[in-house]
């Protein structure tokens, strides 16, 4: 794994820092050295006297300081020399504690309510993923991604007990919708936008055009049934003069939008949409139907196939690159991206919800995410736990024994200065 923005991966990382503590150790270690091997010289020749005495009691004073750091950075994560020293061995011995107030500490000042809503608002989440969404070419990566999990989902899924609960759901929300009140709506709204009259025009057309491709078959049938008493030009004469009138008055009807029987249609498709809505027995006359055909063999057979026909399209609309559901997917989601990013009224609206739901999850949740680190800290291995910290900030704790060191060799140093003026 790769540390981000570095290039660099955790057991080379780990490996530096390791190396790296060990070096200040031995930093640490050599002014211990160093300051008893300066005060070994100076009781060895100049046995405290004159000038060698200053430098005997800043050697001395910076091992005690040394000593003392050393000790004090050593009992954070072991016991010195192996010996059960009370109170060392801080981090082995009060590891669960520790996970257990580095717990607390986040929940009480990293998962508040304000701080969460902040951080979310600071992220500017709506922006950033509506540039990331309008960029065509991540449309159409989300769509494949998308076309890929539907593909997934669709082959794990049993057909056979997906397509019964189709088929009675379908089935069942069928049976409960009542018809009557859609159906007025739709005669209303076929009737507002005029296609009733388009449709009777079409129909009217298309009865002359009928009539006059039959014309034959129809003057025959008069003639069948005319009497034989009648002449046959009479016949003729009759039937002729008919079916003009019935052209006749089928153009009348076509070319006049006003005619008299266009408003009686017009009259009798609303009054049936209102008998639609407020009559018991066409509303149970319909009702009748819609149950009779939802008991049709046919009909029963084709809800049962919606399952397989839907999987089937939605397969095939997945699959190719170029189909309309591809299409639309990535079209519908460039446009989401430009509404988050262009809108800021939009762009506010999700912002809102997100602190919100952030402030929810902190809000009943923050014991749940923040148990985490105190269960995951009771899990590790008391040693394994003192070696990570200890890998972690011991380079830096070094500091404090290489300071201890010269800072006691100067107090040293001053202490007998002091003390040669009195």
């Amino acid at each position: 794994m790769t540390v981000a923005g570095t290039g660099t991966t955790f057991p080379a990382l780990a490996a530096a820092r390791l190396r790296a503590l060990r070096r200040m150790k031995l930093f640490a270690g050599g002014l211990l050295v160093l300051a008893l091997a300066v005060y070994v010289v100076c009781r060895a020749v100049g046995d405290g006297e004159g000038a060698w005495g200053y430098v005997q009691a800043a050697a001395e004073a910076s091992m005690v300081g040394g000593l003392a750091d050393w000790f004090a950075v050593t009992a954070l994560f072991r016991h010195p020399l192996g010996l059960p020293i009370p109170h060392t061995a801080i981090i082995p011995e009060k590891k669960d504690q520790i996970g257990e107030g580095l717990a607390s500490f986040v929940r009480q000042y990293f998962l508040t309510t304000e701080i969460v809503a902040e951080r979310v608002a600071a992220a500017r989440v709506p922006q950033r993923v509506g540039h990331w969404l309008a960029e065509p070419a991540h449309a159409r990566r989300l769509a494949e991604e998308l076309s890929n999990a539907i593909s997934g989902t669709a082959h794990v899924l049993r057909d056979d007990e997906i397509r019964d609960s189709v088929a009675s759901f379908v089935d069942k929300r069928l049976r409960e919708t009542d018809f009557s009140p859609l159906l007025a709506k739709l005669i209303d709204a076929v009737c507002d936008a005029g296609q009733h009259q388009k449709a009777l025009t079409s129909a009217l057309k298309g009865t002359r055009h009928f009539l006059d491709q039959n014309r034959a078959v129809f003057r025959q049938r008069v003639g069948e049934e005319s009497p034989e008493w009648v002449p046959e030009w009479l016949d003729e004469r009759v039937f002729n003069k008919g079916f003009s009138l019935l052209q006749a008055f089928l153009g009348d009807v076509v070319s006049d939008p006003d005619h008299a029987l266009r408003k009686g249609y017009d009259t009798q498709l609303r009054t049936l949409a209102e008998r639609l809505r407020s009559d018991p027995e066409q509303i149970a006359k319909v009702e009748a139907a819609k149950l009779e055909l939802l008991d049709h063999p046919d009909i029963r057979g084709h809800l049962a196939n919606l399952w397989s026909s839907a999987k089937q399209m939605l397969l095939t609309g997945a699959a190719d690159p170029d189909s309309e559901l591809r299409r639309s997917v990535e079209s519908l989601t460039v446009r989401v991206g430009e509404v988050l990013r262009d809108d800021p009224t939009a762009g506010a609206k999700v912002d809102e919800a997100l602190q919100r739901l952030a402030g929810h999850i902190a809000t009943h949740y923050a014991d749940d995410l923040t148990d985490v680190i105190s269960t995951t800290v009771a899990r590790w291995d008391t040693e394994e736990t003192s070696r990570r910290l200890e890998m972690q900030v011991g380079r830096d704790l070094q500091f404090i024994r290489i300071n201890g060191t010269v800072v006691g060799a100067l107090a040293g140093l001053a202490i007998y200065t002091i003390a040669q003026f009195f």
